[in-house]
């Protein structure tokens, strides 16, 4: 968090064209409507181009929502201030390996309503892919150069 943190004021420079790529990908495979969680927002310059009618950035990284002019959280993913069955659809582009993967997925299926679209990327690799691989089978899995991208539509 304290990286983020650090280089919050360059991380759309370094970071939103690839961001962006990944969620046109999102776009096109996913039941995107209503209240959307984005898990791991950073900057929210990736939340910003999902077509719900509301979203919400959520990221532990304070300096990184400041730049998000939305609704916003400070939170972690394994453990998310919202009450179960909120959400309509939950993304989270890149930020998970940065977590307890279990607890976050059972925390992204707590706040997401049933039939939810979900939408997870990870980097190929990272140390926790493997694990994500098995956590998110049954996904609709699309290959995005450095990471896969895990969708219930």
């Amino acid at each position: 968090m304290r990286y983020y943190n650090s280089i919050s004021l360059g991380y759309n420079q370094l970071h939103a064209e690839e961001q962006a790529a990944k969620a046109s990908l999102i776009k096109a495979n996913c039941n995107l409507h209503g209240l959307l969680l984005d898990i791991g927002a950073g900057t929210g310059t990736t939340t910003a181009l999902f077509p719900c009618e509301e979203c919400i950035a959520l990221d532990p990284a304070k300096e990184m929502l400041k730049q998000f002019s939305g609704m916003k959280v400070v939170a972690r993913s394994e453990g998310m201030p919202f009450k179960d069955a909120s959400f309509d659809c939950v993304v989270s582009l890149t930020a998970l390996h940065h977590a307890d993967l279990p607890k976050a997925k059972v925390e992204m299926e707590r706040v997401a309503k049933e039939n939810a679209g979900i939408a997870v990327s990870f980097f190929k690799r990272a140390k926790t892919f493997p694990l994500a691989k098995r956590l998110f089978k049954g996904f609709t899995e699309i290959d995005s150069e450095e990471d896969l991208i895990f969708v219930k539509p």
